[in-house]
């Protein structure tokens, strides 16, 4: 199995392959290198003719805490690293450094997920919060346990939404209104009555009632779930995800821009960004 260093790659049984986010510590936050292994290792899976789903769990006490804040927002190195939009380019400076790291690793990351080759399902315990949303909603199935919260915060930083913006395709058009412009948290009963979540199930079942979801996907063809795959994420397109995607990131990144040039350099909300304290290295 490949070995990284933020992640644990395995896999459990045949036709099964199983990600964990193995950050504890900082209840999974998402530095650059995190979120770099996890795209590696969608790419182990994807080129495994044996695997035919994907599951994405974590480690510790909730499943993702969102973006690692404690990078304050700069890039951080990534030599060696390969890319996967087409917005190269190294020499970036201003507004467009930001904006080309962000169109890179968090929305370029979401939306080669969300086609990947393969079904994949999301794991989720705890809280997932703001870029947490983003490991979850590219993913094809989420099963929840009974103790998962969902939450995008970022209006409270001053930001419209998360980078990846399906709030409308999880949620329904009122339900997002509610989950983003009041930043409260929902519950996994509420998220699957939305039609988020696909199924809730006590915590201590959550492993194997994921594994038994697998199951029932991995017992097909692989060509067939791809092609399948393939045709459902089409309605992504024609109901107008791609247009709405490009507004919002840009809004995203208008508000990063609005703060930069008013807070002092700060990224974000003056208010909140005195309020956040990154821990200690």
């Amino acid at each position: 199995m490949p070995d990284f260093e933020h992640l644990i790659y395995e896999k459990p049984e045949e036709g099964i392959a199983r990600i964990w986010l193995n950050r504890p510590e900082v209840r999974n936050a998402q530095d650059t290198e995190l979120l770099s292994e996890l795209n590696d290792a969608f790419d182990v899976a994807r080129g495994d003719d044996g695997v035919k789903v994907v599951i994405l769990a974590a480690k510790g006490p909730h499943f993702s805490a969102g973006h690692d804040l404690a990078e304050g927002g700069t890039r951080k190195a990534e030599a060696g690293r390969k890319r996967v939009t087409s917005w190269k380019g190294g020499a970036w400076d201003g507004a467009e450094a930001y904006y080309m790291r962000e169109k890179e690793v968090y929305e370029g990351f979401c939306l080669r997920w969300r086609d990947l080759a393969k079904p994949t399902i999301a794991s989720v315990h705890g809280k997932s919060i703001a870029g947490g949303l983003m490991l979850i909603w590219p993913m094809d199935f989420v099963i929840a346990s009974d103790d998962a919260s969902f939450q995008d915060n970022t209006m409270y930083m001053g930001i419209p939404g998360v980078e990846y913006f399906a709030h409308v395709w999880e949620l329904g058009i009122r339900k997002a209104k509610e989950f983003l412009l009041t930043g409260q948290p929902i519950t996994a009963e509420e998220a699957e009555r939305a039609g988020m979540v696909n199924k809730v199930v006590p915590r201590e079942e959550l492993e194997e009632a994921t594994l038994a979801f697998a199951r029932t996907i991995a017992d097909k063809p692989s060509f067939a779930l791809k092609l399948g795959k393939d045709a459902i994420n089409a309605a992504f397109s024609a109901q107008g995800f791609d247009n709405v995607q490009r507004g919002a990131f840009n809004a995203h990144h208008l508000a990063h821009t609005h703060y930069r040039l008013t807070a002092d350099g700060s990224f974000l909300d003056p208010d909140f960004a005195k309020r956040f304290k990154p821990r200690a290295k």
